[in-house]
């Protein structure tokens, strides 16, 4: 019988959280990094009592049925849409996020995303790199202007509020939002944000940045439809989940020009991104690094290991998704 809960770390993380854990759990460490398919993942976790995932591990009926012993998911990531709450719910599972920790580092990457994308820095980074610079033009890479600008925030969580301030307090912009709760009064003022409808937003934005949890009312929130309703002269900038953009029409209105740019952190089925996507110059591409940082990152992997503690030391989960009976 072991006296320690057994934990299974799905992913490589920061070894001093590893070393955390290791004080209060017999802990099965994946610090090679293998990517398990979810039979394997399902065979890593028999007999053990709780699990650290990173957003990638699919965690469903079919896997926790496959894994009775299972009584808590900490997920190192502020979106858990790796998650099927109701079947954890229902078998007593508890699920845990790690909000807050990485909203102004991912707030920062936002703005980095909508500057490079604005300015068109990675298409004239490629331009010069392929020796093609020979001589100074007027119209050389012209992109649009951030500061003095129509921002259009479409969800208004931590992440959102955070980049409304940096526009409107740092880039003197004009902040518009649509969501699916207005925020109060003082919320609004503090974030200099006025909420409008999603169309008003979409026509009238210069730039539009998504900060939504993905859930099946929100896939293709941004489709063939909306990206007729955008300016011509706007970009849209997408920080939140893969699916929340139709990223096959979106490569579509960007080679047609139907819209300036875009810049995306996350794809629909990623680490795959859509072909059409690879070969329109006017788009940023990064890998889903928004809250990379060696300090956020840190943060996210601590608060997982926080909430498997304070679970198993009876005090309850710190950051829970679901409510368990």
């Amino acid at each position: 019988m072991h006296s320690k809960p057994r934990i299974l770390i799905a992913r490589a993380i920061s070894p001093e959280v590893v070393e955390r854990l290791q004080q209060h759990f017999d802990v099965q460490s994946n610090q090679e990094d293998v990517v398990w398919s979810p039979q394997e993942l399902a065979q890593q976790l028999q007999g053990k009592d709780g699990v650290l995932t990173t957003g990638s591990q699919r965690i469903d009926a079919a896997l926790l049925s496959a894994c009775p012993q299972l009584r808590i998911v900490a997920n190192m990531a502020v979106g858990y849409n790796n998650f099927d709450v109701p079947a954890m719910t229902t078998a007593g599972v508890q699920g845990t996020n790690a909000p807050d920790v990485l909203t102004e580092t991912t707030a920062d990457f936002g703005f980095a995303l909508l500057m490079a994308t604005a300015r068109r820095i990675c298409e004239s980074e490629h331009y010069l790199r392929a020796g093609q610079w020979k001589d100074w033009r007027y119209d050389l890479f012209a992109g649009a202007e951030v500061h003095g600008s129509t921002l259009g925030i479409i969800g208004m969580g931590r992440i959102g509020q955070a980049i409304a301030r940096r526009g409107a307090h740092g880039f003197g912009m004009k902040v518009i939002y649509h969501n699916r709760s207005r925020l109060d009064a003082a919320l609004e003022a503090e974030c200099q944000a006025r909420y409008v409808g999603k169309q008003e937003l979409l026509s009238s934005a210069d730039h539009v940045m998504l900060v939504l949890p993905f859930t099946q009312e929100n896939h293709h929130t941004i489709g063939e439809a909306e990206l007729a309703q955008m300016k011509p002269t706007a970009t849209l900038i997408n920080i939140a989940r893969g699916g929340i953009v139709d990223d096959a029409a979106l490569a579509r209105a960007l080679r047609e020009r139907r819209i300036a740019a875009a810049g995306l952190d996350v794809f629909e089925g990623e680490p795959v991104v859509h072909p059409d996507l690879l070969t329109v110059p006017n788009v940023v591409l990064t890998p889903h690094i928004a809250s990379a940082t060696q300090g956020t990152r840190s943060a996210m992997a601590g608060l997982a290991a926080d909430n498997l503690i304070s679970f198993f030391a009876g005090k309850g989960a710190l950051t829970p998704v679901n409510r368990l009976a």
